[in-house]
């Protein structure tokens, strides 16, 4: 089975569920912004998704491609140096990476695009070094 994701990230993610943290790093960024606008789900939903965290790393896992790019580290990079281009730069996307940097994450809304897709993006180059490598 893949290993892509990480429990131990989910949970701690899920205390700030109620931004909906945990939904984004599990692939599931309309919900994600839901809960974002909601506090997630008026925190029922936050509550009820600290059952749900095992199954979503399981459908992450199956969805998701293992590969040369660490999801794990990539979500790390994002969050924490994000509007740098730090994670851009990691999965090898130069010319972005030096737009965010100058830009701080193209004035933010480039940085919240890569909330809604980086698991696409690792995905993406992990397969594609899967073709060529």
């Amino acid at each position: 089975m893949n290993n892509t994701h990480s429990k131990v990230i989910g949970y701690i993610l899920w205390i700030f569920g109620f931004m909906g943290a945990h939904r984004f790093y599990y692939g599931r960024p309309i919900s994600g912004t839901i809960y974002f606008f909601t506090l997630g789900l008026f925190f029922i939903g936050w509550i009820v998704d600290l059952f749900l965290i095992p199954s979503m790393d399981r459908a992450a896992e199956r969805r998701y491609v293992v590969g040369p790019k660490d999801y794990n580290v990539s979500w790390i990079l994002l969050t924490f140096l994000g509007i740098f281009g730090a994670h851009r730069l990691y999965m090898g996307k130069w010319i972005t990476a030096i737009l965010w940097f100058f830009t701080g994450g193209l004035f933010l809304l480039g940085y919240l695009y890569d909330y809604w897709t980086l698991n696409g993006q690792v995905d993406e180059v992990n397969r594609e070094s899967r073709r060529f490598g």
